[in-house]
């Protein structure tokens, strides 16, 4: 099958500016709040405005970025609210694309989904203590186990909206990571999602996925509460 000239053509300097900004942003190098301002981005990312105004545009259709005409760009603020929108659309996105995998997945994608998950647990047993989303590798790793549980789905567009959600999301498990009092492991929680989705046990694996999607919330919001307790009376 050939590749279509979208997959075959060069990113553009836009789609370079956006990639590095969205990284960024993601990771927190960007912290919440933080003021872009494009005559520093410059500087950083050695691209024009023109390029650098359309990344921090379509950042803003993202959600990942706050665009004030008058005030220019800032990284969108951490909340509770934002974070239960984005557990809410991937619980309503991504349980039923794992539903939809399992039940169209072949032999090749039970291979990819065992290889996902045997490249992520070799990573995180060689890690020390500490928050494992901290870790570049690690954090790579673990979205391509994710998005491997889901690559069976039929529908392309859920695939792909699945996919931002769950980049939207790693900006909180990040803040969570950085402020967790005790290191916490993932390998466990990610094989019994693949042993029920090999074992083509449909609601088991559905419910395990929804548990670990919400495990996020759970922690952002003890967090937040922690950090400010009148925030949330």
């Amino acid at each position: 099958m050939q590749k279509s000239d979208a997959m075959l053509r060069e990113p553009t300097l836009v789609d370079q500016a956006f990639g590095r900004l969205r990284q960024d942003v993601l990771s927190g190098t960007y912290s919440a709040g933080a003021k872009l301002k494009v005559e520093e981005l410059q500087s950083a990312y050695g691209f024009s405005s023109s390029p650098l105004r359309e990344a921090l545009s379509r950042l803003a259709q993202e959600g990942l970025v706050r665009a004030d005409e008058r005030r220019g760009f800032r990284v969108a603020p951490i909340s509770l609210e934002d974070m239960s929108d984005i557990t809410r659309m991937r619980l309503m996105l991504d349980v039923p694309a794992l539903r939809d995998s399992i039940a169209h997945g072949d032999d090749a994608w039970e291979g990819n989904v065992v290889a996902a998950f045997h490249r992520l647990e070799l990573v995180e047993s060689r890690l020390s203590d500490g928050p494992v989303i901290l870790d570049e590798t690690w954090s790579e790793l673990h979205r391509g186990f994710h998005l491997s549980l889901l690559a069976a789905c039929p529908s392309e567009r859920q695939r792909r909206w699945g996919e931002s959600l769950f980049d939207q999301a790693e900006r909180y498990r990040r803040f969570s990571g950085r402020f967790r009092k005790v290191a916490k492991r993932k390998a466990n929680e990610h094989r019994r999602i693949m042993d029920a989705a090999l074992e083509r046990d449909a609601d088991t694996a559905c419910a395990l996925l929804e548990e670990h999607i919400l495990n996020t919330l759970r922690n952002v919001k003890q967090i937040l509460k922690d950090q400010a307790p009148s925030r949330l009376s």
